[in-house]
């Protein structure tokens, strides 16, 4: 009877100490988030109390993270179950599967809560970011009018449907560009295969593009017109000279120092250290990776202060040495936006945006890791427009991307840009069906750009379309400037409908009605003159400057604004509006 007894009590303390149900993520070596267990169905058991269980993982680290509920077999509990009200941590609905997503930009305890009903997420931070003093302190102009031209596409430097850009090329449209645009985006300009988004080294500046020299004469040409810079900056990933993760260049950046990273430098979970057919599986690694990964390269840890330290070094050299004004940092999900912050922070660029590829609640994470010391690119505006253009209701054109959450600010808009467009010129666009020929779709192309270049944000404008619809889109952005559309304009949404779409943007000097659509009303509204015009689109201006231009892709005769005045230049000679010959 006793040793049943006590074989009844034992039972009983393994049962007791059985969990009902356990957490699963994206542990990883040496990270104490899952107790570095990678998505093991029972391998972080929860503890229950009260009807309620409970996991705390101690001092994870900065970095991106997803978990589900289980119990610990084949019932998984995603995001459709987390609750707001009792998290102090935002979180997404990641992947296909509806993984519960977040971020962290600061180490801290992470405590995860089930009740049957409500998963709960809580950190001893949270989402009270270090320094909120420094929101928005670098590189993000206020009520900020200048407009960007991405000044390349994939391989633009050696083909030919829309002239190459190689920096030689460039030069000879530096006048062209200068007169229209403010900022202008170059590709990478490190050493590295094809494009340069596989930089072998930062400081060669050898690239697909051109030579050092043939870079900082172009940067020097268009600073003369006012124009500021753009670098394209890859600094999640680097490529080794030799060997998976053997061999790195060296990098020298003058008076900021020289750095030579090694493996130790590479996050944990690369490639170059599990899979079967590296040569450097067996090489010291970094820490887990802040960010997702990339398959194609080396993943720079970016907890390492040796890293940290090379990346100032290098946006500093850029700006200070090289020429550039600004940054647009490539595949920024690959680490924590606070460590771009700080880089910016260190460098203190007149202009940053981030390549965020993402949905709209992960980019305002993102924002808010990097302390809202950059734009990003408005990707969930880009995915309207597609469904736009793929024949869906004009209704998509209301309050989309960013600007619905108010955050216009930090919006850089875009239609199209080197990685959503054709790769060569047999290929057709990955999205929106232009091929080389896009004057066929010219309609479409028009009607975008002008929502584009009439809405608040900073607008990019895409090369080959800058290149197929110079005068078209020069005009856009002189009425732009004529009114005073700024980034942080506001914009009333009067109709969204099928087939029309009309609104108010209000600029520093005046407004802009914009009606697009086959069934968009034409009369001109009271106080307003039409400014220009096409089959998708009409513009109305309160600027009495901004009347109408003859659309055309031959810009002589053209009409121009100076000074606020409109021109027109044709043979040779220029008008007053009122058709006097002035000079």
């Amino acid at each position: 009877m006793r040793k049943l007894t006590i074989l009844i009590s034992l039972l009983f303390i393994t049962i007791s100490s059985w969990s009902a149900y356990y957490v699963a993520g994206n542990g990883s070596n040496g990270n104490s988030w899952c107790n570095g267990k990678s998505w093991v169905v029972n391998g972080s058991p929860m503890v229950e109390k009260d009807g309620v269980w409970t996991i705390t993982f101690t001092a994870v680290p900065i970095g991106s993270y997803e978990f589900k509920v289980t119990n610990g077999s084949n019932t998984w509990i995603g995001f459709n179950k987390f609750s707001d009200s009792c998290s102090n941590l935002y979180a997404t609905s990641t992947g296909s599967d509806a993984n519960i997503g977040f971020q962290l930009q600061q180490a801290q305890d992470i405590t995860i809560t089930y009740n049957g009903t409500d998963i709960c997420l809580h950190g001893t931070v949270g989402n009270n970011y270090p320094d909120p003093t420094k929101y928005a302190e670098v590189g993000v102009p206020s009520e900020y009018e200048g407009v960007m031209l991405q000044a390349f596409y994939w391989n633009s430097h050696n083909l030919t449907a829309f002239s190459n850009t190689r920096y030689s090329t460039l030069a000879t449209y530096a006048d062209e560009i200068g007169e229209t645009f403010d900022l202008v985006w170059f590709p990478p300009s490190g050493y590295g295969g094809g494009v340069g988004y596989y930089t072998k080294c930062y400081s060669n500046l050898q690239s697909a593009w051109g030579n050092k020299a043939e870079l900082q004469s172009l940067i020097s040409t268009l600073h003369n017109h006012d124009c500021k810079v753009l670098a394209d900056i890859v600094i999640n990933h680097f490529q080794s000279s030799s060997g998976w993760a053997k061999n790195f260049n060296t990098n020298d950046f003058g008076e900021y120092g020289t750095f030579k990273i090694t493996s130790a430098y590479i996050c944990s979970g690369d490639e170059a250290f599990s899979d079967s057919s590296s040569d450097s599986r067996s090489l010291t690694h970094g820490n887990a990776d802040t960010g997702t990964n990339d398959a194609g390269c080396r993943d720079l840890d970016h907890t390492a202060q040796y890293v940290q330290q090379m990346c100032e070094a290098y946006t500093k050299w850029m700006l200070n040495t090289i020429g550039f004004d600004g940054f647009r940092y490539d595949m920024t999900k690959g680490f924590s936006g606070s460590y771009l912050s700080q880089y910016n922070l260190a460098s203190e660029p007149f202009f940053s945006v981030s390549e965020f590829w993402d949905d709209l609640s992960a980019i305002k994470n993102h924002l808010e890791a990097a302390s809202y010391n950059t734009l990003a690119f408005d990707f969930p505006l880009k995915y309207k427009f597609n469904a736009w253009r793929g024949g869906a209701s004009y209704n998509n054109l209301k309050n989309p991307g960013l600007r619905s959450l108010g955050l216009s600010k930090y919006a850089v808009t875009f239609i199209d840009n080197h990685d959503t467009f054709h790769r060569s010129d047999n290929q057709k666009d990955e999205y929106l069906g232009y091929n080389t020929d896009i004057a066929s779709k010219k309609a479409e192309i028009l009607a975008a750009n002008a929502y584009l270049l009439m809405m608040p944000g900073v607008p990019c404008v895409f090369w080959p379309h800058w290149y197929t619809y110079k005068g078209h889109i020069k005009r856009f952005i002189e009425i732009r400037k004529a009114v005073g559309i700024h980034s942080e304009s506001e914009v009333t949404d009067e109709t969204a409908t099928a087939n029309s779409y009309s609104a108010t943007i209000t600029g520093h000097n005046g407004k802009i009605i914009l009606r697009m659509g086959t069934d968009r009303d034409t009369t001109t509204p009271e106080g307003y003159l039409r400014a220009t015009h096409g089959d998708l689109y009409d513009i109305y201006s309160s600027i009495p400057t901004a009347i109408e231009n003859v659309e055309t892709t031959d810009i002589t005769p053209r009409k121009f604004i100076e000074n606020g005045v409109i021109y027109i230049e044709k043979n040779g000679k220029t008008y007053n509006v009122l058709g006097t010959e002035i000079k």
